[in-house]
C-alpha cells in the first residue's frame, strides 16, 4: 500500500485550492451579470487564502514529520488518498478550469464547483485524521466549515438563476 507523509498531504491541498481558484476565476470571464462573476471571483479569493493557509501548515512542519508516515491505523484514509490520486475519487492535479469552454450555462457552472467544494471537504475531512498537531486540525476545521458555506453559498446561485 502506498503511504502518504504530512509533507505530500499539505502539497495535494494545496493544490486543489489553486485548481479551485483557478477554476473559478475562469468561469467568472464567461458569466455574463456582474454578481454572480463577483461572488466566483470572491471565491476565487477564499480559495487563494486556503492554499496559504495549507502552504502555513505545511512550512511549519517539523522536518521528522514532513517525512513521517506514521498517520492512519486502520488504513482507510491512506486507500482513500490513493484512490484520488490514481483519479478514481478526484484527481488533485486536474485542472477543473480546463474543462471550461466558455459557453456553460451558469446553472453547469454551479453544479460542477459544488461538486468540487464537496469533493475538498471529503478530502480535508480524511487529511484531518492524518496530518499532525491539534493547531492544524483546528485550522483544518475552519477551512472544511468555510467550504461547506462555499456550497451553500453555491447553491442559493445554483437557485437563483434555475
Amino acid at each position: 500500500m502506498i503511504t502518504f507523509n504530512a509533507d505530500e498531504v499539505y502539497e495535494m491541498a494545496e493544490q486543489i485550492e489553486r485548481n479551485g481558484a483557478a477554476f473559478y476565476r475562469k468561469a467568472a470571464e464567461n458569466m455574463e451579470g456582474p454578481d454572480l462573476r463577483k461572488v466566483l471571483l470572491d471565491l476565487a479569493s477564499m480559495e487563494d487564502d486556503h492554499e496559504r493557509s495549507f502552504h502555513a501548515m505545511r512550512s511549519e512542519l517539523p522536518p521528522h514529520q514532513r517525512t513521517e508516515e506514521k498517520f492512519d491505523p486502520t488504513g482507510e484514509g491512506a486507500l482513500y488518498l490513493h484512490a484520488m490520486v490514481q483519479g478514481k475519487v478526484f484527481d488533485p492535479k486536474a485542472n477543473p478550469a480546463g474543462k471550461l469552454a466558455g459557453s456553460e450555462h451558469a446553472g453547469d457552472i454551479l453544479r460542477a464547483a459544488i461538486e468540487l467544494e464537496k469533493n475538498s471537504i471529503v478530502f480535508y475531512l480524511t487529511i484531518k485524521k492524518m496530518v499532525p498537531g491539534e493547531g492544524s486540525k483546528g485550522r483544518i476545521d475552519d477551512i472544511i466549515e468555510q467550504e461547506i458555506g462555499h456550497v451553500a453559498l453555491l447553491s442559493s446561485q445554483l437557485a437563483a438563476v434555475g
